[in-house]
């Protein structure tokens, strides 16, 4: 009987601290019609977001806080980043400027 109790603890023990290991999320942004969709996404440290630009025209995704910025992207391209620390990241398209999103990275 104490083996068993001993086991049944130590699986408990194994899920409860698994449980707060959660894969990295991949979150996906269209640059299509001269905008961003979605304009605002909230994710984790640890996460990722990728752009694919849907448009014909060369756009880029140029963030304000100097981080990493994607250069030109035609049609069909794709940049992503992984933020790694929590914070507020607006960015836009340094050559349409009216084109204008943000990234909230929670810790």
């Amino acid at each position: 009987m104490k083996t068993t109790v001993k086991i049944f603890a130590g699986a408990c023990l194994a899920l409860t601290l698994g449980a707060g290991a959660a894969a990295a999320a991949d979150v996906k942004v269209a640059i299509k019609d001269y905008a961003f969709a979605p304009a605002a996404v909230t994710i984790h440290a640890g996460d990722t977001v990728t752009w694919t630009n849907e448009d014909q025209m060369v756009h880029t995704v140029t963030f304000k806080d100097g981080g990493a910025s994607s250069g030109g992207l035609a049609g069909g391209a794709t940049f992503s980043r992984t933020f790694k620390a929590g914070g507020n990241f607006a960015y836009v398209c340094s050559l349409h400027p009216q084109m204008r999103a943000t990234v909230t990275v929670l810790p």
